[in-house]
């Protein structure tokens, strides 16, 4: 049985297609193994958490929005390397506390030290989604839980938030952003501590002759957010967001 993929919303909106880059493969196998030179069990790979934000008030549940497309492939494609899980940016503490029972191997309601060196977490959003995610893993330093890899498309900074300042515990992140529309992204991302994070990349993209699709979206969306959701939209941003996480799961 497929694990069922936490979804965090309501007024769930028509399916649309999701492209990948790469094909689906094979599940990382974490069962424990034999080592033929010591002969001795190695120890299961820690699943891969992979948490998504989604733009403005748009619910988890809309798969119109690739944010929750990109989740369901990843949990339908590697059931057994991956625990993948899509929110409403305006629920960041439950996707902490997500995040928490996850890493929570013994159940004991605490986590060790050793729980916490073995998180392996990846979180991305869109928009204030995107600044979510630098909120979720400024949380997750505080409690001394290292993040992966963040990613942040267009992002628009929160109130109360700093979408720019990468935390010490990120190990990369890397920025995609239109500077086009009348609503558009932050244009620069940079570590609080260079030594401990790589910011992979600023990348910009640019819609004037790039015609991608925004079917299923309101109009007012289409009319006063064209840019900013053609960036959401754009299959080549999303192939590179999907191939970065599957580089984390082996």
């Amino acid at each position: 049985m497929q694990p069922v993929i936490p979804i965090h919303g309501q007024n769930a909106a028509p399916q649309a297609a999701m492209h990948s880059a790469l094909p689906a493969k094979d599940s990382v196998n974490l069962s424990a193994e034999t080592s033929t030179a010591t002969s001795r069990p190695l120890a299961p790979l820690q699943k891969l958490i992979v948490i998504g934000f989604m733009g403005g008030n748009v619910n988890a549940s809309n798969t119109v929005h690739p944010e929750a497309l990109l989740i369901r492939t990843l949990q339908e494609s590697h059931p057994l390397a991956v625990h993948a899980a899509i929110f409403a940016n305006r629920h960041g503490e439950t996707a902490l506390k997500t995040i928490l029972q996850f890493l929570d191997k013994d159940k004991d309601g605490h986590l060790s030290d050793d729980e916490k060196k073995a998180a392996r977490i990846a979180i991305f959003g869109h928009s204030w989604g995107a600044s979510e995610t630098i909120w979720l893993s400024r949380k997750l330093n505080q409690l001394g839980i290292p993040v992966l890899l963040t990613v942040q498309v267009d992002s628009v900074q929160k109130r109360s938030q700093n979408d720019e300042e990468i935390p010490p515990n990120v190990h990369e992140a890397v920025n995609f952003y239109q500077s086009e529309g009348l609503l558009h992204g932050r244009s620069q991302i940079i570590a609080t501590d260079p030594e401990k994070t790589k910011i992979l990349g600023n990348y910009e993209s640019s819609y004037r002759q790039n015609r991608v699709s925004c079917a299923g979206y309101p109009w007012y969306a289409r009319a006063f957010m064209k840019r900013h959701i053609q960036i959401e939209n754009d299959p080549a941003i999303w192939s590179r967001i999907e191939a970065l996480i599957l580089a984390k799961i082996s």
